[in-house]
């Protein structure tokens, strides 16, 4: 019988793991896939998020990994429109640390092998969830019945224990499309991210470690084989930027949708992460709204679990607090898209003109700051 049992070993459930051993529990997580993507995919860690992490035990090594993103600066037709600067935002983390996922989540993993070894399991494909009363059962295609006293949801847009739970979602699709891929860094851009605001729609660069530059490019619709030569070309035409295509390390074409779990509780199962809630990549919310799930939810499970206290209000709120953050964090993820989308030229002179007018506003600054990392 374990305490908790976590389906899902991304980054959410790695760190939920690590949060409730450090608190006392016995925990197992499952992880269907047998190796870790190589992608970079999510790269972008915001400081509410950092500050949760340095309660694992995790952020000072992320931030060796990472870049410190302290800027964004705007441009539109070879000129700029305005920055949005970082630094003077509360906290001990004023900036965006850029990290590759697949860095990111061998820190978590290294750091539960710390404080839980053997409790990471790969390979396991959970079939099914069941509370039979005194325990909760998980099942897997092997045929295993593990038993524990909750079990949590961290397994992404297509979870299985949403399904088991009988949790039903909303769904909603965007027409905006995007195509993304990783290059050497030739720019001179340095730990600054760039928004490109162009009449064809938004280019966006982010910079890497080891050299390397993330770009993402709207496009007029999903590219069904996408190629290092294509993006490069759409970079060139809209921005006049030449990136070295023959040095490509992640090349994917997107399209985006919002997914919200009708509920996060049920009895004794709990969603997090991608299991109750995906929102559009544009803006790197997504995996930083999860670890913000878990700081919320570790407290209850620990004064459930180990101190014996009813926590179901606890839960309601903690299920009404974090739908509310995933509405929320969909609306901005909306605007950004919106941002980004493709306007004739006077028009996108005149927004351009408005947006970096108000941004000299030293209030309105900061707001926008605040906003844009989640604080």
């Amino acid at each position: 019988m374990h305490d908790v049992i976590l389906v899902g070993g991304g980054p959410v459930g790695l760190y939920a793991a690590i949060l409730l051993r450090q608190a006392g529990l016995d925990v197992l997580v499952l992880e269907q896939r047998t190796t870790r993507s190589n992608h970079s995919r999510a790269i972008g860690i915001h400081p509410p998020a950092l500050q949760a992490l340095a309660e694992a035990g995790v952020a000072d090594e992320l931030m060796l990994r990472g870049v410190k993103i302290r800027e964004g600066v705007a441009r539109s037709a070879g000129r700029e429109v305005t920055r949005l600067s970082f630094t003077g935002l509360p906290g001990d983390y004023p900036f965006v640390l850029a990290v590759p996922q697949v860095q990111t989540e061998q820190v978590l993993e290294d750091r539960l092998a710390e404080v839980a070894p053997g409790s990471f399991r790969r390979g396991v494909e959970v079939t099914g969830v069941f509370d039979t009363g005194p325990s909760m059962l998980v099942t897997t295609a092997s045929g295993e019945v593990l038993q524990a006293q909750l079990v949590i949801g961290a397994d992404g847009g297509k979870s299985t224990v949403r399904a088991s739970a009988g949790v039903t979602s909303s769904m909603q699709h965007y027409p905006d499309t995007y195509l993304m891929g990783d290059f050497a860094d030739t720019s001179e851009d340095r730990s600054s991210a760039v928004l490109y605001l162009e009449p064809g729609g938004i280019v966006e660069s982010f910079p890497l470690p080891d050299g390397v530059r993330r770009w993402v490019v709207r496009t007029p619709s999903l590219i069904g084989c996408p190629t290092a030569g294509m993006l490069g070309q759409l970079i060139l035409d809209r921005t006049g930027v030449s990136v070295d295509v023959g040095s490509t390390s992640m090349l994917s074409a997107f399209g985006v949708h919002r997914r919200l779990a009708r509920r996060f509780v049920v009895g004794r199962t709990v969603l997090i992460g991608d299991a109750a809630h995906q929102v559009s990549p544009i803006g790197g919310q997504g995996m930083n709204l999860g670890w913000l799930d878990v700081t919320a939810l570790v407290p209850i499970i620990t004064a459930s679990l180990i101190d014996g206290a009813d926590v179901g209000q606890a839960l309601a709120a903690f299920d009404a607090g974090r739908r509310g953050a995933a509405m929320t964090a969909a609306r901005q993820a909306h605007l950004n898209m919106a941002l980004g989308r493709p306007l004739p030229a006077p028009v996108l002179t005149l927004r351009n003109a408005l947006f970096g007018r108000c941004n000299r506003v030293p209030a309105v600054h900061d707001t926008i700051a605040r906003t844009f990392t989640m604080q």
